[in-house]
């Protein structure tokens, strides 16, 4: 079995897969923004996951994950939504606090503590937050192409949350005091002017106001 790549190059690995999203290509500049690290660091960083065939292209065009720098990637993005599954269905912790966890415990999980785990609880396909937990065998389970961020959804749109970003506990907290969580109802009711907050019906009842940076971080399906 080929070695396990250093934690270091899992995170920037972990990282272009979240940001390549549906294909494009990663700048130095969103890899720095989104592991906090000077763009120096970054470009130092991607020329030595190049040498090691994790990544192709570099220079303005940015770069993108290779075969192999994919797999590994989804080796450590399966592990940390295990893990966060884990803490939370089994040792009962928040939703907001599960990922700082995993993000300590994803490198030091072996192959086969996270099968007996995704055993344990079901072989799940989602973590708490919706996103998809990929399989021992790399694969993604399929996502809905009809996904929207709740801030660009039209008074009158209606669907169901399918996932929320997980990175910032403040959030997460937020979202969860207010009901809006993986597969709950929602509707949008009104939008304030100047970019003020939505007016939000969720799980049919409750009337919520989302700021705008807590509605860009929820993920609705349906919805236009």
């Amino acid at each position: 079995m080929a070695a396990r790549p250093s934690p270091a190059v899992q995170d920037y690995l972990k990282a272009i897969y979240r940001l390549e999203g549906d294909g494009d290509s990663v700048t130095t500049t969103q890899v720095a923004q989104s592991l906090g690290v000077t763009a120096p660091s970054v470009s130092n960083m991607l020329k030595k996951l190049e040498q090691l065939g994790y990544v192709e292209g570099g220079g303005r065009r940015g770069v993108r994950l290779t075969s192999e720098g994919r797999t590994s990637a989804l080796d450590v993005v399966r592990l940390h939504r295990l893990v966060e599954t884990f803490l939370a269905d089994t040792l009962g912790m928040r939703w907001d606090e599960v990922h700082r966890e995993a993000e300590i415990l994803e490198h030091h999980v072996s192959e086969a503590l996270a099968a007996r785990i995704a055993e344990s609880l079901g072989h799940p396909d989602r973590d708490p937050h919706g996103d998809p937990i990929p399989t021992e065998q790399g694969l993604v389970p399929d996502s809905p192409t009809s996904v929207s961020a709740l801030w660009t959804l039209p008074e009158g749109a209606t669907g169901r949350v399918s996932r929320c970003d997980d990175r910032d506990p403040e959030l997460l907290r937020f979202l969860a005091e207010v009901g809006l969580v993986p597969d709950v109802a929602v509707e949008v009711l009104a939008r304030a002017p100047f970019g003020g907050p939505l007016t939000v019906r969720v799980g049919g009842e409750r009337r919520v106001d989302v700021p705008p940076d807590a509605a860009r971080g929820v993920f609705v399906l349906g919805g236009r």
